[in-house]
């Protein structure tokens, strides 16, 4: 068969580090920081100096628990950890501890959804291991200098199956994999400070066949964006070379967003022998049944039963469930506005539609916002006693979301408050008929749809301060002569 007439299938594996919320590194003492002056958070221990024993964070280990009962993981009862053995400036003791034959958990997995239909992503592993540190390149010269404020910090590494199948099927794993993480407390990931990073192995195969095609592993990939922009250079790269009738190499790429194409890093034939031993400093860990059921009984909802929750408690459509459940501190916005309006559903549209434009136009999360429920509550209700219009509405509580103000304060000084003066109305109305009378011909020509263009001229002379209801129901009157 022409190489060319081959349909591939995607074939996919995501490996994500999570760094995981202590106050203390994993082995020492050492505070974890974000910003801290180069090596500053160091101290023997994670220095790698000879004599020094590591000291297991036991809140690290309580938070890897929890993950792996989020994900539905099957937890060893008695785990241990090793060394990976490799050589590299930012490994102090050229060693990483880590854990290699009996990881903390595995199995596992997260339903995620996109246009091609549900899939489940299995979990193959999760366990736990100290981070390196960073290797900071001049951007003009040939100099390297290292940061070892992370060498130490506690991770927990979460790798897949090979079940993904597409770009948009692995975005959707990573969003689904972050709002668990971020509900059960287990992290913040926020990957601008490198608390979630990403690798993607990446391999093609003909349609309707099982064997694995050569994989390619594209690594430390810091957006989602990027993970599924890096699968799709690769997927085409795969493609291209197979139908050219070239092999795939396998080998380790970086991803050049600017350029949207992957970079050769190494090429690495066979497994690299890391020479793993059991970590002689460390006794192994047994974790009882009780241990397991009580992070199970201490985890809170998650986002999943949180978003079946709000289509159930509160009448909100699957999508607006879908969203306010991805994002723990979004949700309890959203609950409390809910509770305190009892209008679940207008505050469910207000949140998924204009507060997040608000917020994205800003650059602001709800929590770097200052806007309340209290502050959503009271917009609704300006616009259910009819002192506001819509338009108003949004530019109150887009001034309130920078400045904290009440969103009432701000429509009475702002003077927003809803025109209800007829003489007021008509006189906005006689001036936007006079100055778009080709607009009002084809209206009186039978183009009805032409009403909206006047509506919204009457909205932008009014600053939104008009009905549009109102607007409307004047411009047909004056239009037609009813």
């Amino acid at each position: 068969m022409n190489a060319a007439a081959v349909e591939y299938e995607l074939v996919a594996g995501i490996e994500t580090h999570v760094q995981l919320d202590t106050k203390t590194k994993m082995f020492c003492a050492c505070a974890v920081r974000f910003g801290a002056p180069p090596n500053s958070l160091t101290c023997p221990v994670c220095l790698g100096h000879p004599g020094t024993l590591p000291n297991l964070n036991r809140k690290a280990l309580e938070l890897g628990l929890r993950a792996a009962v989020a994900l539905g993981c099957t937890i060893a009862t008695r785990t241990k950890f090793d060394r990976k053995n490799y050589y590299y400036p930012d490994l102090p003791k050229n060693y990483q501890i880590s854990q290699f034959d009996v990881p903390l958990a595995t199995g596992g997995g997260i339903e995620v959804t996109t246009k091609s239909g549900a899939r489940r992503v299995r979990i193959h592993r999760a366990h736990l291991e100290e981070d390196a540190g960073k290797l900071i390149h001049e951007e003009a010269g040939n100099r390297s200098f290292v940061d070892l404020n992370r060498a130490g910090v506690p991770l927990l590494e979460i790798v897949t199956e090979p079940d993904i199948r597409s770009a948009d099927e692995a975005h959707a794993y990573l969003t689904s994999l972050k709002a668990i993480l971020r509900a059960a407390g287990i992290s913040d990931c926020d990957m601008e400070k490198g608390e979630l990073r990403c690798d993607v192995n990446v391999s093609l195969r003909p349609k309707g066949t099982e064997a694995l095609g050569v994989k390619t592993e594209v690594k430390n990939l810091n957006s989602f964006r990027f993970v599924k922009m890096a699968i799709e250079a690769e997927f085409k790269r795969h493609k291209a070379e197979l139908e050219a009738g070239r092999r795939i190499v396998q080998s380790t790429l970086l991803f050049d967003s600017e350029k949207n194409e992957t970079r050769l890093m190494r090429v690495k034939e066979g497994a690299v022998d890391y020479r793993y031993f059991p970590e002689p400093d460390l006794p192994p860990l047994e974790i009882s049944t009780d241990e397991i059921e009580a992070v199970r009984r201490a985890l809170p909802e998650l986002p999943a039963a949180q978003k079946a929750r709000f289509q159930r408690e509160y009448g909100v459509g699957e999508y607006e469930a879908d969203l306010l459940s991805s994002d723990r501190s979004v949700a309890a916005f959203f609950e409390s506005a809910a509770k305190s309006s009892g209008k679940a559903k207008s505050a469910a549209n207000w949140i998924v539609n204009e507060i997040a434009r608000i917020l994205n136009e800003r650059n602001l999360t709800l929590e770097s916002s200052k806007l309340t429920p209290a502050s959503l509550v009271e917009i609704l209700g300006l616009i259910d006693a009819g002192i506001v219009t819509a338009a108003s509405a949004k530019e109150a509580l887009a001034r309130s979301a920078e400045t904290g103000r009440s969103p009432a304060e701000i429509v009475r000084e702002s003077g927003m408050a809803t025109v209800t003066d007829s003489a007021a109305i008509e006189k906005s109305v006689d001036t936007v008929i006079a100055a778009n009378p080709k607009a009002v011909a084809d209206f009186k020509g039978g183009k009805d749809a032409t009403i909206k263009f006047l509506v919204g001229q009457v909205m932008k002379a009014t600053q939104g301060r008009v009905k549009a209801q109102a607007a409307e129901e004047l411009l047909r009157r004056k239009l037609t002569g009813a």
